[in-house]
């Protein structure tokens, strides 16, 4: 299944003890719907705040219902911020976090002199004027294989800091900066943390070619600052092989 949500009102996507979260609403509304336990595994376990336009998760079931059926079902048992986009039948093998992919997000930045309010929850508001051509030279360093460990929350548990990134880039129309990265994966915060370090590009308290000791540095101390959850949207993934 592609799954949308706006974050807002949730956890994150990992169900947790302490808090409602969408891998907790899918897993809910899947059991009543088909009459099973389901439990989805999703592509990506975003944070708390984090919203997507296409979170892609896979669950077992014996149901005789069509597989492309099930997300019209599926929707009418959701709550309004949670929408399934498209629903099929994959292969056994598939799975949406191992297979190899290509996965998208984009930072958003409301670069302005006051709020807007109906802006509140999608962009972080930053009212100093950020120099989008500097960030835009800074966003650069970052494409291609690097050890990206400056660029990861200090307690994340992986097994290689090493990811690639295919694209990255830094556009503004009206007063929305947005900071767009592809890559191959990406660690715990990592999308987060090169949105707080180019912001600090931005506005003058790093040059562009700091990025390249950043990323020598492997220290998370020598990057910026982790930018707010509610800026931060989950594009999409394009599989290399999905069926």
């Amino acid at each position: 299944m592609i799954v949308a949500y706006d974050g807002t009102n949730y956890s994150g996507w990992q169900v947790q003890p302490n808090g409602v979260t969408i891998e907790q609403k899918l897993n809910e509304a899947l059991s009543a719907l088909l009459g099973e336990d389901i439990r989805v595994t999703g592509a990506s376990r975003t944070d708390a705040g984090v919203h997507s336009l296409g979170n892609v998760c896979v669950f077992d079931t014996n149901t005789r219902m069509p597989a492309e059926k099930i997300s019209f079902a599926l929707n009418q048992r959701l709550p309004e911020d949670i929408v399934v986009q498209d629903s099929c039948e994959v292969e056994e093998s598939f799975h949406p976090r191992f297979s190899k992919s290509r996965k998208t997000y984009e930072y958003r930045i409301l670069n302005r002199r006051f709020r807007m309010p109906t802006r509140r929850l999608d962009t972080y508001f930053y009212y100093y004027p950020l120099d989008v051509a500097q960030m835009q030279v800074a966003a650069s360093y970052l494409v291609g294989e690097h050890d990206f460990k400056s660029f990861c929350a200090a307690n994340a548990q992986s097994q290689t800091s090493v990811r690639t990134i295919y694209d990255c880039r830094v556009t503004k129309m009206d007063d929305i900066i947005t900071i767009r990265v592809t890559g191959n994966g990406f660690l715990y915060n990592m999308v987060r943390i090169i949105a707080g370090t180019l912001i600090k590009v931005g506005a003058g308290e790093l040059a562009p070619a700091d990025m390249q000791q950043i990323l020598e540095a492997c220290d998370r101390s020598a990057a910026g600052p982790t930018a707010p959850a509610h800026g931060l949207t989950m594009i999409g993934l394009e599989y290399e092989a999905c069926s």
